[in-house]
């Protein structure tokens, strides 16, 4: 899966949304109708240890990282298949891995990081955002110390106000350590 994967980042958008089609159709044929990506996060730390080391992102370029984006789209919507942008609002800078623990990108996180969820969501390809477990204070409405994945601030006035999206946003896993460790889970359906 990891060579695939390598070998799609290294294609032209248009080899990689052949690929993209073939994942596209096997889904469908087994009854999918949703798939949990593409991950549209900037490589910003090669050594993020979720993101940039494991190749999961196409490019440290926004402009480079929405072709592949809409290209990744396009062949799942041929077949049928939705898809979820994440990790909104970008979780290619983190030093640390959300499965594990709290991760507070404040510090290396910068707006540029939104651009290819806004150029998703601006050419009509934003089928789903999922959100990210990540703290980020540039973020967050008064008074909140939340992830964004349950920041109203964040997913209201950013995701929906900023961004202009207005589909269904869906958070990462709840079980995952960022939440498990720091919220109830009753709490956290909730929020």
């Amino acid at each position: 899966c990891m060579r695939a994967r390598r070998r799609v980042r290294a294609a032209a958008p248009t080899a990689a949304a052949t690929a993209d089609g073939v994942l596209a159709e096997g889904l469908s044929n087994w009854g999918f109708n949703l798939n949990l990506g593409p991950v549209v996060d900037l490589d910003v730390n090669p050594n993020n240890p979720i993101i940039g080391s494991l190749e999961r992102a196409y490019s440290g370029k926004p402009e480079t990282v929405a072709e592949y984006g809409i290209a990744f789209v396009d062949a799942h919507r041929d077949h049928g298949v939705l898809t979820t942008l994440k990790h909104f609002p970008g979780h290619g800078s983190s030093r640390t891995d959300s499965h594990k623990g709290a991760v507070d990108v404040s510090a290396t996180w910068s707006e540029v990081e939104l651009e290819p969820f806004r150029q998703l969501i601006a050419r009509d390809r934003a089928d789903l955002v999922m959100t990210a477990h990540v703290v980020n204070r540039a973020l967050k409405g008064a008074g909140e110390n939340l992830p964004v994945s349950l920041s109203a601030f964040a997913q209201s006035d950013v995701l929906r106000g900023d961004l202009g999206y207005d589909g269904v946003i869906i958070s990462d896993d709840l079980q995952m350590d960022a939440i498990r460790r720091n919220f109830p889970l009753e709490d956290a359906v909730v929020r």
